[in-house]
C-alpha cells in the first residue's frame, strides 16, 4: 500500500481549527490509501457473514473447521511477548474522553483500553476529540481543567499501557468518504491512531497495541493482519511492531481461536473473553431456533455451562500458543452516594475476579477506576507471577459450547430489558455510549442482549412467567408503561428534553422486525447523524 494524493476524499462534518492537526492532508491520504486497498476484501468478508447467518437460520451450527485441523493440531506459538505485555492483570476500559482518559491512565491498572467501539457513540466530535486526546496522551502532555471546580488533572510519571479498540468491521464512518463511499470505521479509527502515534510509541520504547472486536472468522483476522502489515510498511516499522489482542465475542469465533492466533502469530498478544457480546452473538446465531430461547439476562452468568466451556477453551488455547488469556468485564460499578450499593458491587466484582484467576486467566477488565484495586487484590492473591502461561486447562466438551442455558423468563426480566434498552439508546443518541444504569455499566454490547433477548421472546411467542404469551400488542403496552416509568425516574424536564421517545420507537421497531438488524447501532447511527451530513471535497 502506498499513499496517494487525496483526490476523491470528502469530509462530511465540521472541521474547526483544533481538528486540522488530526485530519492533516498526510493523514487523509493515508486513510484514503487504506480504504482503497482493503475495502473490497472487507466487503467480501461481510458478505460471507451474511451467508453464514443464513445457514445458521436454516439450522446449521458453528463447528470446528475441518480445513484448518492442521492449524489446531500443529505445534506452533505466537511471537514472544514484549516485557510491557507480560503482566496485564488489570485492564481498565472506557471511551477516550479527556478526563476519563487521564483518570484511567493514572488508575494503577496495567493497561487502559481506549474504546472507540461499544462505549463511544460515534458522533464526529467524540471521534476527533478522542483521537486528539490520544495524541496528547502518547506524548505525555494530556491535561484537563475541570470548569466547575477548577481542579486540574494531569498524567502521572508512570501510566498504564495504552491500547486502542477501533470499531467493528460492519460499521462505516459516514463523516469521511473516499471516492464517494464512506470509509470503513475500523480503518478510520485504527488508521488515525497508528498514523499519528505508532512511530512515536516505538521511539519511546513502547508498543502500539490494538484490541480487535467482533471478529467472526479467521479470514477476518487475516484481513486485519494484512492491514497492519501495510501500515507497518508505510510507517517504516518493523514487521510485528503493532501487537493485537483479539476479542472472542462471537459464537463462530469460539470454534476458531487457534486459527485467529495463527493468522496473527507474528503480533498476537492474547485473546479476550468478551462475554457480553458473546451472549448477544449466542442469541443472534440461534435466533430462528425456538429451542434456543434464553432465560432472563440476569440468569446468564459465567457459571452457565456454555460460558464455562468458552472460557476454558480460550485459556487453554492462549496458553498453548504462548499468549495471554484476558478475562472479561463485570458490569457492576460503584454507586455514588449509596454505600450499601457500592459494597454489593465490590462483592460482585471480587467474586467475578476470584473465579477468573482461579480458572487460569492472566488478567481481567474493569470499567471504573474505583474497581482497579478490588480486581488487582484478587489477581495478586491468585497469581503472584506476571501471568499464568504455565496453566493448561483440559479441553472442554465441544458440545457444551452450544448448550442452551436454562432458566425462567419473567415479567421482571422483560421490564428490566425494556428500561435498560430504551435508557441506553437514549443516552447513545445524545452522544454518550457508556452509562451506568441501575448499578451496572451499560454499553452497546449489554444493550444488544436486552434487544435481542426480547426479540427472541416475541418472535417465538414464548411464555413469560406471570404474563403468558408475549405477543405484539402486549409488548407495545409494556413499551408505553416503560416510558412512564422512565419519566418518573429521570424527572419530567429531563424526559422532555431527552430523546426517550425516539429511543423507544427504535427499540420497538428493532424488536418487532421479522428479521433482526445485525447490530442496533446501524439504524441508531442514522438518528445520531440527523440532520443529514454536508461537506466539501478535498
Amino acid at each position: 500500500m502506498t499513499a496517494k494524493p487525496i483526490q476523491g476524499v470528502t469530509i462530511l462534518g465540521a472541521l474547526p481549527p483544533e481538528y486540522e492537526s488530526i485530519l492533516t492532508e498526510e493523514a487523509l491520504a493515508f486513510l484514503a490509501a487504506l480504504a482503497r486497498c482493503f475495502r473490497g476484501q472487507l466487503r467480501e468478508r461481510l458478505a460471507e457473514r451474511k451467508g453464514r447467518q443464513a445457514r445458521f437460520d436454516q439450522g446449521e451450527r458453528p463447528a470446528f473447521l475441518p480445513e484448518t485441523a492442521a492449524v489446531r493440531e500443529g505445534d506452533w506459538a505466537v511471537a514472544p511477548l514484549p516485557p510491557s505485555l507480560q503482566d496485564r492483570r488489570v485492564e481498565i476500559t472506557g471511551p477516550p474522553e479527556r478526563k476519563m482518559l487521564i483518570n484511567a491512565l493514572n488508575s494503577g491498572a496495567k493497561v487502559y483500553m481506549a474504546d472507540f467501539e461499544d462505549s463511544l457513540a460515534p458522533a464526529w466530535d467524540n471521534l476527533l476529540e478522542g483521537q486528539g486526546n490520544l495524541i496528547e496522551a502518547v506524548r505525555g502532555t494530556l491535561s484537563h481543567l475541570e470548569p466547575l471546580t477548577g481542579k486540574r488533572y494531569e498524567l502521572n510519571a508512570q501510566v498504564a499501557t495504552l491500547m486502542v479498540r477501533p470499531r467493528g468491521l460492519h460499521l462505516r464512518e459516514r463523516h469521511l468518504e473516499v471516492d464517494g463511499e464512506a470509509i470503513p470505521a475500523c480503518l478510520f479509527d485504527a488508521g488515525l491512531f497508528l498514523f499519528h502515534n505508532a512511530r512515536e510509541l516505538v521511539s519511546r520504547d513502547k508498543v502500539p497495541c490494538l484490541y480487535l472486536p467482533k471478529l467472526e472468522h479467521h479470514l477476518e483476522a487475516r484481513w486485519w493482519n494484512q492491514v497492519l502489515e501495510a501500515i507497518e510498511g508505510d510507517l517504516a516499522l518493523a514487521p510485528g511492531s503493532i501487537r493485537t489482542t483479539m476479542l472472542i465475542e462471537t459464537l463462530p469465533a469460539a470454534f476458531q481461536m487457534d486459527e485467529f492466533l495463527h493468522e496473527h502469530r507474528g503480533r498476537a498478544a492474547g485473546l479476550n473473553l468478551g462475554r457480553w457480546d458473546y451472549i448477544f452473538s449466542f442469541i443472534k446465531t440461534h435466533r430462528m431456533d425456538p429451542a434456543a430461547v434464553l432465560p432472563d439476562r440476569a440468569a446468564i452468568t459465567m457459571d452457565q455451562p456454555f460460558l464455562q466451556a468458552y472460557a476454558q477453551l480460550l485459556i487453554r488455547t492462549c496458553h498453548r500458543r504462548g499468549c495471554l488469556a484476558m478475562g472479561g468485564m463485570s458490569a457492576f460499578v460503584p454507586q455514588k452516594g449509596d454505600e450499601a450499593g457500592t459494597a454489593r458491587a465490590f462483592a460482585q466484582v471480587r467474586a467475578d475476579k476470584q473465579r477468573e484467576v482461579a480458572a487460569g486467566c492472566d488478567g481481567t477488565w474493569v470499567a471504573h477506576p474505583g474497581l482497579v484495586a478490588v480486581a488487582q487484590a484478587e489477581f495478586d492473591a491468585g497469581m503472584p507471577r506476571p501471568n499464568q502461561l504455565d496453566r493448561m486447562p483440559e479441553a472442554p466438551d465441544p458440545a457444551l459450547l452450544l448448550a442452551v442455558p436454562e432458566g425462567r423468563r419473567t415479567e421482571g426480566g422483560l421490564r428490566h430489558n425494556l428500561r435498560v434498552g430504551i435508557r441506553y439508546l437514549e443516552s447513545w443518541l445524545r452522544g454518550q455510549g457508556c452509562v451506568a444504569i441501575y448499578g451496572l455499566m451499560e454499553d452497546a454490547a449489554t444493550a444488544e442482549i436486552s434487544r435481542m433477548q426480547v426479540w427472541q421472546w416475541v418472535r417465538h411467542d414464548v411464555e413469560v412467567d406471570g404474563l403468558g404469551r408475549l405477543d405484539h400488542s402486549l409488548f407495545h403496552a409494556f413499551i408505553q408503561e416503560t416510558l412512564l416509568q422512565i419519566r418518573a425516574e429521570v424527572g419530567a424536564a429531563p424526559f422532555e428534553e431527552g430523546r426517550f421517545l425516539e429511543a423507544a420507537d427504535l427499540f420497538e421497531t428493532l424488536v418487532l422486525a421479522e428479521s433482526p438488524e445485525t447490530f442496533l447501532t446501524l439504524p441508531a447511527y442514522h438518528l445520531l447523524l440527523t440532520p443529514p451530513l454536508t461537506g466539501v471535497s478535498r
